[in-house]
């Protein structure tokens, strides 16, 4: 998450950013209809462009072919199960072709290490959906402790991110008749006991946030109502989110409370003698705790005690001497101009952590000793890919998990131990296509005000260079994510198995090179993302790989607003675009669902200075009838609760009124992802490569 890049900030562009223009949203909405979700004008509307995009792109034999290779993969039996521990058992959550919603299931470790396992289901959410009439989506469970038999079950209905929780009983496979239960909210829970729970949620009028979601947070005891519960924190209005934790480490139990100011800023507070005790680090700072360990996670240069600590480092000292005021931080971490940290994981008695040196994996097992930390590397590990790293149990022992993927290699999961050698693999994906004659190579586009902008492309090996190739560029670009590579089955049946080329583009406001990447790209310099994105573009084109009309460009959420600003601003690169649950409104983003969550990346749009910038990234305000755009395709969810589908809606009207080509379906379920099951997976993601495929050939 941290590289400190010499970044040039093109002052041009920035004192253009300071004159006045015309304000392209002081005319009434006329579309503004179309943010009402669920009514009856709304959703004819949206049956109508459904059924024009399924005849024009569903509706061929490409379409189906592209279906049926996505959700045999989708439904395969021989994908990894992947699993958490708790107790004696492995659990797993698995949707296939019979089980669309999906089984909760778990089995023994000695079990998991057959090529075949046997299960015992735990809970059906096919069978509870019908019982209970339901279109119930599993959001997770959250245990007691390593032991205990009750969890607390989430359940979301279509897959909103707004779940409902029930107390359930793993010996009697059932729902505890008189347990825990909580309605639907975007709230956040957890155990402190087995008769208490931490509980954030909706409490009523003016427990909520702007944002939507809580802002008290409370201890609820088992046998009395929810309404006479404590509070023991309340945030602020303008707050995201409240929730409450225990951390419940043997030997270093502790209760706390998170307060997120901002997307990008928040507050953690210990418990102590029953009161929230302010932790005296950086808002800016994420914290966590590990046995006796306070590990702090640096998104700005801080100073501290006679040392200046750089943004991306990660530090760590002793809980108890942080309290009593050292500031005698250990550096676990410290960024270079391309590298960053991916992440930690911490094991009983190490801490495995794992940094993206120009946005490749590299593993080091970190050990405290008497004279200070020590650092080696993991053995056994690809030079290239993508490697996440998990502790299996680690109030346990030194066990852990790795997960190793890249474009053309099926992913693979691997078990080893720390001090046993090379980790041992555990299970693989198939091949779901044919990778012979594909390479992987990692280039750089050179941005406008000269930034090196990273991007992997992979194609055919001695690829003739006459632009004539159909090429899908994605890209992100927000929020501190990373693009790292990835096995998929869609990308590689549908597009480069049939000849396509495929390139991510690592551009600034993600995470590849840490905060400072992210923060290059943020409010009024959201313009670099954008540059960034139409540089690789550019480059791909100078280097023959493709044309104009031959490539196509893909995001979703803060990608699909990268999509709709490579619409409004750079038409003329390319041949088409797949824009997926989006945001597109930025005069209005705030004030639907979450939007206003989001403010510390985009802007406030009511403050009038600052919508002199965020307007010019407002695709939704930037469309013109005079302007020659590509073909679009959105998609987007009407259950989708965190982007609203409104700003899909209303840019697709916009379209259609300038008279410009374009389609437009949405799903009726699944949430921000889109899609609640495997079939309605491999639909969206086969309309998105026919499309595609039809513009580019």
């Amino acid at each position: 998450m941290t590289r400190l890049l010499p970044f040039l900030l093109a002052l041009a562009p920035l004192a253009a950013q300071q004159d006045p223009m015309p304000d392209p949203a002081a005319a009434p909405d006329p579309f503004l209809w179309l943010e009402d979700v669920t009514g009856d004008r709304a959703l004819g509307w949206v049956r109508e462009r459904n059924a024009a995009s399924t005849k024009a792109i569903a509706d061929t034999d490409a379409f189906r072919a592209h279906q049926a290779r996505i959700l045999a993969a989708l439904d395969s039996d021989a994908k990894i199960p992947y699993v958490g521990k708790h107790g004696a058992h492995y659990y797993n959550f698995w949707q296939d072709a019979k089980n669309p919603r999906g089984l909760w299931r778990r089995t023994t470790p000695a079990e998991y290490g057959k090529d075949v396992p046997q299960w015992e289901i735990v809970l059906d959410l096919d069978e509870l959906g019908r019982t209970e009439g339901e279109n119930w989506v599993w959001h997770g469970a959250d245990f007691l402790e390593p032991d205990g038999t009750r969890c607390l079950v989430s359940l979301s209905r279509g897959g909103a991110d707004a779940s409902v929780m029930r107390e359930f009983d793993l010996e009697q496979r059932a729902f505890v008749a008189d347990g825990f239960t909580l309605p639907e909210s975007k709230g956040s829970h957890g155990w402190r006991d087995r008769d208490t729970i931490w509980v954030a949620t909706d409490f009523g009028p003016g427990s909520l946030t702007e944002s939507g979601y809580p802002r008290i947070v409370k201890s609820w005891r088992r046998g009395t109502p929810l309404a006479t519960a404590e509070t023991v924190f309340e945030g602020q209005p303008a707050d995201v989110f409240v929730s409450g934790a225990r951390d419940h480490t043997r030997g270093f139990e502790r209760d706390f409370v998170v307060r997120a100011i901002t997307f990008y800023t928040n507050e953690l507070l210990l418990l102590r003698d029953g009161k929230p005790v302010k932790l005296a680090k950086p808002d800016s700072a994420n914290a966590s705790f590990w046995r006796e360990w306070l590990l702090l996670e640096l998104r700005e240069d801080w100073h501290a005690g006679d040392k200046l600590w750089l943004a991306g480092s990660l530090l760590a000292v002793k809980v108890d001497d942080f309290l009593a005021g050292s500031r005698a931080f250990d550096a676990l971490f410290v960024p270079t101009d391309r590298s960053s940290l991916a992440g930690f994981s911490p094991l009983r008695h190490h801490l495995l952590l794992n940094v993206l040196d120009n946005v490749r994996n590299r593993i080091s097992v970190l050990t405290r000793r008497d004279d200070g930390w020590h650092s080696e590397p993991l053995p056994g590990l690809p030079e290239f890919g993508t490697i996440a790293a998990s502790a299996i149990d680690a109030d346990a022992g030194d066990d852990y998990f790795l997960t190793i993927t890249d474009y053309l290699t099926p992913t693979s999961l691997w078990r080893g131990a720390v001090g046993q050698g090379a980790p041992t693999k555990l299970k693989s994906l198939p091949a779901f296509f044919d990778a012979s004659g594909l390479e992987v190579t990692q280039r750089e586009a050179t941005s406008p005000d000269g930034t090196r902008i990273p991007y992997f492309l992979v194609a055919k090996k001695d690829l003739p260079r006459d632009g004539s190739h159909p090429t899908l560029l994605y890209g992100y670009g927000g929020f501190e994510v990373a693009m790292t590579p990835g096995y998929s089955a869609g990308v590689g049946s549908c597009w480069l198995e049939k000849g396509g080329v495929f390139a991510v583009a690592n551009i600034r406001g993600g995470g590849e090179f840490g905060p400072r990447w992210h923060q290059a790209a943020l409010k009024q310099n959201r313009n670099k993302c954008y540059e960034d994105f139409a540089a690789v573009a550019r480059d791909l084109i100078a280097q023959k790989i493709t044309s104009k009309q031959h490539l196509g460009i893909q995001g979703g959420s803060n990608g699909g607003l990268l999509m709709g600003n490579m619409l409004t601003t750079y038409p003329e690169l390319f041949g088409a675009i797949v824009c997926q649950v989006p945001l597109l409104d930025m005069r209005r983003y705030h004030k639907l669902l979450a939007g206003a969550s989001w403010m510390g990346e985009y802007g406030d749009p009511d403050d009038p200075r600052q919508w002199q910038w965020l307007q010019r990234y407002s695709p939704y305000h930037n469309l013109r009838a005079d302007a020659a755009y590509p073909k679009v395709l959105f998609t987007t969810s009407t259950r989708d609760d965190r982007v609203h589908p409104g700003h899909a809606r209303k840019t697709m009207a916009r379209l259609m009124e300038q008279g410009h080509a374009a389609l437009y379906y949405e799903n009726i379920e699944g949430g921000h992802g889109g899609a609640a099951d495997n079939k309605q997976a491999a639909f969206l993601a086969a309309l998105a490569y026919t499309f595609l495929w039809q513009q580019l050939k």
